[in-house]
């Protein structure tokens, strides 16, 4: 299946702070879930809703001042993505690659290259993403290919978990140059030879689009090609970017697990999303539960905001130590973020029953989305990267997964 997708219709807001920012993310999350629970159970892809999204001025947030863009702070983009996960995890996961393209522009994309696409995303552009492969030994490593095509470029490959790929106008995709040098090649979705195949059929994130994207000798010219392996070969905030936008991602997800979690042991209703009565709990087991649940992800929230302040001060001056200064805290913010995302859905299990997985209650979304989120990268990595940080004084390797 694949869906054609047009530039946003209708005008695109200019958010100009993180203030602006902060409150249409807020705005567009309470009208998300309205129906969150409905396009998870039909798998109904979001389309709506991304249009909507697309003409918030949300995705072009993170583009620099100097371009047009509102230069929001990290802390404030994650606290964006957050927002929106906790009303639909599917729509807060789906701009994370595009907000990672916007990076590696701003980091490694040409003045030309920066003018030209930050002025595309600004207009209401969607990027996607085709990076991961499947069958490679590693999962950084890459075989899609491009080849010298005259004054530009053929590709040829496939692709994975191409998160986006199917909502987007342009995709960013991971390539080896002749000289086995990864770089990345910005692609028009409606390119001749681009096959955006929507098979994606995880349990949980069902309406990302994280499918496959075929390359079949697609033509790029050399402007539309810029270096990516060099963005880790030196200290950027690319990786910690990335991981960034995976905390807040789970931190939303949990929060829509603790607040549906609440609602339901308060009513105690078949028709719970829509009672009006709510009872005070005496039981003290579960109320010791919900402190809990609610310490921990006070814990987690503050570790991302304290994370997202960290990649603030490595963007502004990126180097060895402030780049691995930013890892360590976003990987300390993924921990928790990943704990209680997972442990916030599987009490929800605990408390509902069966009728957690009721088709008009759908509650168990909530563990299904942090359960497949959270395998993106093992948090006994993040362990042990910030063991070696503090006990032996050694940064951790610079790549997008830590």
């Amino acid at each position: 299946m694949t869906t054609s997708i047009k530039s946003a219709e209708g005008p695109v807001v200019r958010i100009l702070d993180d203030i602006q920012a902060l409150a249409a993310a807020r705005a567009l999350a309470a009208s998300f879930v309205k129906e969150a629970s409905q396009r998870d159970r039909q798998r109904q892809l979001p389309l709506h809703e991304l249009e909507q999204f697309s003409r918030s001025g949300l995705w072009g947030i993170s583009v620099p001042r100097a371009y047009g863009g509102a230069g929001v702070s990290f802390a404030t983009l994650a606290e964006v993505i957050a927002t929106v996960a906790a009303a639909d995890g599917s729509l807060g996961q789906i701009p994370q690659n595009h907000f990672y393209a916007v990076e590696i522009l701003r980091v490694n994309g040409s003045e030309t290259q920066k003018r030209f696409y930050f002025d595309r995303i600004l207009a209401g552009e969607r990027f996607g993403n085709a990076l991961a492969e499947l069958g490679t030994r590693t999962s950084q490593e890459r075989r899609t290919r491009l080849d010298k095509d005259g004054d530009g470029f053929r590709i040829n490959g496939r692709k994975f978990y191409a998160t986006g790929a199917l909502y987007a106008h342009r995709i960013p995709v991971s390539v080896i140059d002749g000289d086995g040098v990864q770089q990345l090649a910005i692609v028009k979705r409606d390119a001749a030879g681009v096959n955006v195949i929507d098979d994606w059929s995880g349990f949980g994130q069902r309406t990302t689009g994280s499918g496959s994207v075929v390359l079949d000798n697609v033509r790029v010219e050399a402007e539309e090609v810029l270096p990516f392996q060099s963005a880790f070969e030196r200290p950027t905030s690319l990786g910690p970017v990335a991981q960034l936008l995976h905390a807040a991602i789970d931190a939303g997800i949990a929060r829509a697990a603790l607040h549906d979690a609440a609602i339901f042991v308060r009513t105690r209703s078949r028709a719970w999303i829509d009672s009006k009565v709510e009872r005070a709990i005496d039981d003290p087991l579960t109320v010791r539960e919900f402190g809990d649940l609610a310490v921990r992800l006070a814990g987690a929230e503050a570790l991302l905001e304290l994370a997202g302040e960290a990649v603030d001060r490595a963007a502004a001056a990126p180097d060895a130590d402030s780049v691995a200064a930013a890892s360590i805290a976003v990987a300390e913010a993924r921990v928790l973020t990943t704990e209680i995302s997972l442990a916030a859905g599987s009490k929800l299990f605990e408390l509902a029953g069966t009728q957690a997985t009721l088709s008009e209650h759908n509650l168990d979304r909530h563990w299904r989305n942090a359960r497949t989120h959270t395998l993106h990268d093992p948090v006994r990595w993040k362990y042990h990267a910030v063991g070696n940080y503090y006990l032996n004084h050694k940064n951790p390797p610079r790549h997008g997964a830590i």
